[in-house]
């Protein structure tokens, strides 16, 4: 195998061909004109529609057309009138009641002009042929000799249609085969003989397609058969169509132009001698029957047929297969003594680049085999690189070899991105980005990702950010079939006809079994997977529009195995753990919440590579990050269209469990709040990191997800050097702090390399996202992403995005001037708010006493809060929910420590800090998530500085509902009035009447 790294220097690049635009042009219907008999015949004998259906269905076409039959010139008359019939195509057989064929099709060239093309079809006699010399031609296109094989329909629908879409389709770089031939029985033979061939081999041919549309777009871009049957004819359209013609098969003998009632005997010759003066490599076919042209086939390096003899029409065949370039690619021994060396496909021929014997290898170069065979199997742009490269240009074969696979690679890179690939064991490597093992949903997660990797292409955003790496990382979804097949496991179907709790349930799931092909599908996956492997849940309803469902289901990470066989069963494992995940007491509830129904729930599994670099017996990256197009809490400059960026050393976990994270504008990545001062800095940046442990080779079976990562000091990371570009030092001495890592001193969390001296442009690379992202889903949008820097500064910066999802907003209009609002006359008064809107049906209030709160007693207050939210779930009942610090934050010195289906029945949250307990709001958590995507009200207040107003008197005046030393619920006989402006982020809840 070529070593990749000592590939040679050169900017491979290929645009896409747009096979959407081909073939656009087609025949759906057609007015089929023939006698009573005939119809009969069609209809009894040859069963013409079901046939030719048949023949595009076996040969992978699309868009059978449908035929009208009538029975004389009048009633073809009449279906061309009538509007509802839009006839693409007419096909008279010779004979016709009430006139003939030729005096019908110049009626209809008369009123519908060349835009409607007419073919006659006649059974072939030496009267016949008198017959037609005798009549006018003129509105005809074809004459077709007729026996009644459908073979003949198809080539005559197929000729249409290639004459029709021509222009466009070769100019957007099809290529075309011309057929010089002015014998109306030998056309009506070679034509379905070559479409046939040549639809054949394409089908076989489209094995680079990655998915079932690909396969049917690159049929699209199969040659154009385009027939001649003069010399004019065919001189007019070699020229119209420089460079594009794939080979060309000419007779011997025709006419030079239609008004010539004579024969040239030469015009063949003539015609082939002109192609080969400009193109000395074209495949050339002479036919003739006349023997003498085989020595003008020797001069021109042309093959030669004799027409008319034994086993011609296999011989038309094999030209067709051999010399223009379809089926394998063989490498033969120009000397005739070693054996030949076959190609596959375009993959094998990458592999096998440097096994080719370098005499076969020379010559077939030096005779543009390799750019014909591509060109045949429509990789057009490659093929025209490869046609650019002479032997010449490079100091010896070697370079060429790596010139070929530095072009093959580029080209397969780019032909995976922005698609969801079929997975295909034997046919996946690492060109692969993104693909889909089984034929169900991706779920929400996944096709977010795959929405990604599509947005990246289609903005050409790695070409404008080409100083850094971006990309999703490499995925394989193990889809909801899998899922579906999986839950017929008995034990699995068992267990959940009774309530058991999770972890029984998780250890049935994980006991359970896969399809044993699936453990070869993983495998094969795994073989090109030198990292960690993240296992995300992709259920249906997760990140979708209006279906809030982030965080909910399990995620695993897995440390890269040697011994990929037991790292393929720990895959297998954790897949069946994030199965196991969706019938969780949590889950269950969640779901009850949500008004959907477990039954309904399907799930998919995300298998990623972990971004990141090994450290030791750990693994993460530089850094992690959240972000949002819409600001929910800007300060200051921000601009809440402006955007938000959480970040933070290590695996993303850090951030959605809502820990201590740097946040910040992208518009304003210089001036970050908790940098504003040192004291700050110091004490509201990263404290801790989490990592993936790469010391054990075997998944506990836990329902901790997160029973294999690390939680460390970010004074681990030091002697890993991934604190280099985004740590600063405290200098004690002179009370300031410095970028960099060169000083002895505290290091703080600033990611100044970034921030503040631009080491790469991720705040243009994630507001860009974040703008297309919120433009394509018609929402606003949050992405998550993760960053790999070398710390030796020789590679890019890696930039993986991981997952967009829409940000649900509450679109009610408040007709109130809350500005206007006295904060005295409300219970709750905010300047901080998120949500918009008014809130009804809302007569309850449950608080956290201010005076007796402890930050110690945090989780039993969690529990507390669980048991009054089962009540308001049992009354289908909303609630105000009032308390100190973050709401559902996983550090319960930061807040109470609640989940989301504590507080589901929650409509309005405020967070209040205290004197001696004030906590920065979290938005880089799934729990905020889904309060914005619920549409909850959602408050922040700090009365104690004068930043909103709490009215907590006038609640210890009113009789409470229920009461322990840490909670109050009190109910009014009214409906509370709750207004939100989400434009100035303005919230109150008014006193009741």
């Amino acid at each position: 195998m070529i070593d990749v790294a000592n590939l040679k220097n050169t900017d491979f690049k290929y645009d896409d061909v747009n096979f959407e635009l081909l073939m656009s042009k087609r025949i759906r219907k057609i007015l089929l004109v023939c006698s009573t008999y005939d119809a009969f015949m069609l209809e009894e004998d040859g069963r013409i529609d079901e046939r030719i259906f048949m023949e595009y269905v076996r040969l992978h076409l699309r868009y059978p057309p449908q035929f009208i039959k009538v029975t004389s010139a009048k009633a073809a008359i009449n279906a061309l009138e009538e509007k509802d019939n839009q006839i693409d195509l007419v096909i008279s057989m010779l004979s016709v009641s009430g006139g003939n064929a030729f005096a019908l099709a110049k009626v209809i060239k008369e009123t519908y002009g060349e835009k409607m093309p007419v073919i006659v079809l006649t059974p072939f006699s030496r009267e016949v042929s008198q017959t037609l010399k005798n009549e006018d031609q003129g509105g005809v296109d074809y004459v077709f000799s007729w026996l009644g094989d459908t073979d003949l329909l198809l080539a005559i629908v197929k000729l249409i249609e290639d004459r029709n879409n021509a222009d466009n389709d070769i100019k957007e770089g099809v290529n075309y085969i011309l057929l010089v031939e002015n014998s109306v029985r030998n056309y009506s033979t070679y034509l379905p003989v070559l479409y046939k061939t040549i639809f054949e081999e394409s089908k076989q041919d489209v094995t680079e397609a990655l998915t079932e549309h690909q396969r049917t777009m690159q049929m699209r871009a199969r040659p154009k058969i385009l027939l001649a049957r003069t010399y004019l004819d065919a001189h007019e359209i070699y020229h119209k169509y420089p460079g594009k013609m794939l080979g060309i098969i000419s007779d011997g003998s025709f006419n030079i132009d239609k008004n010539c009632k004579e024969e040239d005997v030469l015009a063949g010759y003539k015609l082939l001698k002109l192609v080969r003066a400009h193109d000395n490599y074209v495949p050339l076919l002479f036919q003739s029957s006349d023997a003498f042209n085989e020595e003008h086939a020797e001069e021109l390096n042309a093959k030669f047929i004799q027409k008319h003899t034994p086993n011609d029409i296999e011989k038309f065949k094999d030209f067709i297969r051999r010399q223009l370039g379809f089926g394998k690619l063989v490498f033969k021994d120009p000397n005739g003594i070693k054996a030949p060396f076959i190609i596959k496909d375009l993959k094998d021929l990458q592999e096998k680049l440097d096994d080719i014997p370098d005499d076969s290898f020379r010559y077939h170069l030096s005779k543009h085999h390799v750019s014909k065979w591509l060109k045949a199997r429509a990789l057009f742009t490659l093929s025209e690189s490869m046609r650019q490269v002479s032997i010449d240009d490079f100091t010896d074969l070697n370079h060429l070899r790596k010139f070929l696979y530095n072009s093959i690679a580029a080209y397969r890179q780019n032909s995976s991105k922005g698609i969801i690939a079929d997975f295909v064991r034997d046919n996946y490597d690492e060109y692969l980005t993104f693909a889909r093992l089984g034929k169900g949903s991706l779920g929400g997660k996944a096709r977010g990702l795959a929405f990604l990797d599509n947005m990246i292409k289609k903005h050409n955003l790695t070409k404008k950010y080409d100083e850094v790496s971006l990309s999703i990382p490499r995925s394989l979804v193990v889809s909801t079939e899998i899922f579906s097949e999986f839950m017929k496991n008995e034990s699995v179907q068992k267990i959940l006809k009774r309530k058991a709790g999770d972890e029984e349930i998780l250890q049935t799931f994980v006991d359970g079994r896969f399809a044993s092909e699936i453990h070869w599908d993983i495998l094969a996956f795994l073989h090109h997977i030198d990292k960690p492997v993240a296992i995300r849940s992709s259920s249906l309803l997760e990140d979708s529009h209006y279906q809030p469902f982030a965080g909910i289901y399990s995620t695993y990470m897995l440390p890269d195995l040697l011994d990929k066989s037991k790292f393929a069963q720990n895959l297998a494992k954790a897949i069946k753990s994030v199965y196991a995940s969706v019938y969780f007491s949590d889950s269950r509830s969640y779901i009850e919440a949500t008004k959907n129904v477990i039954d309904e729930e399907k799930m998919a599994v995300v298998l990623q590579e972990v971004c990141g670099r090994k450290y030791g017996n750990r693994f993460y990256p530089t850094f992690s990050g959240v972000a949002r197009s819409l600001n929910f809490y800007p300060v200051g400059d921000e601009k809440a269209e402006d955007g938000v960026i959480t970040i933070a050393l290590g695996l993303g976990k850090h951030i959605v469990e809502g820990s201590v994270a740097l946040r910040f504008s992208p518009k304003l990545p210089k001036k970050v709040m908790q940098l504003s001062s040192v004291e700050y800095a110091l004490r509201d940046t990263q404290k801790e990191f989490y990592a993936l442990d790469l010391t054990s080779d075997e998944l506990k079976t836990s329902t901790n997800e997160g029973i294999n990562l690390l939680k460390l000091s970010i004074d681990e990371a030091e002697s890993d050097g991934s604190l280099t570009y985004i740590a600063s030092t405290f200098d004690h001495q002179n009370h300031v702090l410095r970028p960099g890592t060169g000083y002895t001193g505290k290091r703080v969390l600033s990611f100044a390399g970034v921030l503040q001296y631009d080491l790469f442009p991720l705040c243009n690379i994630i507001s860009d996202v974040l703008k297309i992202g919120k433009a394509e889903m018609n929402a606003d949008v949050e992405i998550e992403f993760a960053v790999d820097l070398d710390p030796a500064g020789k590679n890019k910066p890696i930039v993986n995005l991981l997952q967009i999802r829409p940000i649900v907003n509450n679109s009610e209009v408040v007709d109130a001037d809350l500005k206007a609002i006295e904060p005295e006359s409300t219970l709750i008064y905010s300047h901080q708010a998120l949500g918009n809107g008014v809130y009804e049906n809302v007569s309850d209030i449950v608080f956290v006493k201010p005076d007796v709160f402890d930050a110690s007693k945090t989780q039993l207050i969690a529990e507390r809060v669980d048991e009054i939210n089962k009540k308001f779930i049992a009354s289908d009942s909303n609630y105000v929910l009032i308390g100190p610090g973050r709401w559902g934050s996983s550090d319960p010195w930061l807040g109470v420590p609640v989940k989301w289906p504590h507080i589901s029945q929650a409509r309005v949250i405020a967070e209040s800090g205290l004197h001696n307990f004030r906590i920065d709001p979290s938005q880089g958590t799934h729990f905020f998530q889904n309060l914005t995507s619920f549409k909850v009200g959602y408050l922040t207040l700090n009365p104690y500085i004068g930043d909103g107003y709490y009215d907590i008197a006038f609640l210890k005046t009113c009789k409470p509902t229920y009461e322990d030393e840490y909670l109050c619920h009190i109910h009014f006989d009214k409906p509370l009035k709750i207004m939100i402006d989400g434009q100035k982020n303005i919230g109150v809840i008014m006193k009741p009447e």
